[in-house]
């Protein structure tokens, strides 16, 4: 027998709507962790910029003149004074720019996101909105979210965010938006909660299914 995942909706005023029924393949599955850190690695690991950098030999300014002469001074045999055995010489085998970013398989990254998802309604941690249309005033966005009993949490839209919410949860600590285009593994799971607008459930089903 086929067991529906049904969960109600809210207004931004804790008011009950209409009851939705949601993909039991994205937001029912057994969540992977091992695939959500995964995938959050992937996310990080293209953040990195990867330019740190320390001068070698090559790109020291140095007279290349032999140091004193190779035989009779009683001294080590040394050339150049640009190696790294010296003060102001290169460093040997030093950090060089390079890119940290490394390969995922898509179908990995959508199963991470599914699964990150599914985590967020396992927890009891997801909420769907069916509008973001406030005043734009952040006291009275702030007094919303109190009802609702958020405070750490990252908010779905459709394609379009409401203006006026956008405006009023830029000046609310911890609350980021994104549009579903946006929506990804690491920003999921390092908020408490996760607020879906109704409108944008269609769209994320669609993306990945």
């Amino acid at each position: 027998m086929e067991i529906k995942l049904k969960i109600k909706s809210l207004s931004l005023q804790n008011k009950p709507g209409k009851e939705i029924v949601l993909d039991e393949k994205i937001f029912g599955l057994d969540p992977r962790l091992d695939i959500i850190a995964r995938v959050v690695r992937w996310q990080l690991a293209k953040r990195r910029l990867g330019n740190h950098s320390v001068k070698t030999r090559s790109d020291v300014k140095m007279t290349t003149a032999k140091m004193y002469k190779q035989k009779g001074t009683g001294k080590a045999r040394h050339g150049s004074g640009s190696v790294s055995q010296f003060r102001g010489g290169g460093m040997a085998h030093g950090p060089v720019v390079h890119s940290h970013s490394h390969r995922l398989n898509k179908k990995v990254r959508k199963l991470g996101l599914k699964s990150a998802l599914s985590d967020k309604f396992k927890l009891g941690k997801l909420l769907i909105l069916d509008s973001l249309k406030c005043d734009g005033k952040t006291s009275s966005l702030r007094k919303n979210f109190d009802k609702l009993g958020v405070e750490n949490t990252l908010v779905i839209s459709g394609e379009k965010v409401d203006e006026n919410f956008l405006k009023a949860s830029s000046n609310i600590k911890n609350v980021d938006v994104l549009t579903y285009q946006g929506m990804n593994v690491y920003d999921i799971v390092k908020k408490d909660n996760l607020i879906i607008v109704d409108d944008a459930l269609k769209l994320i089903e669609e993306r990945l299914s």
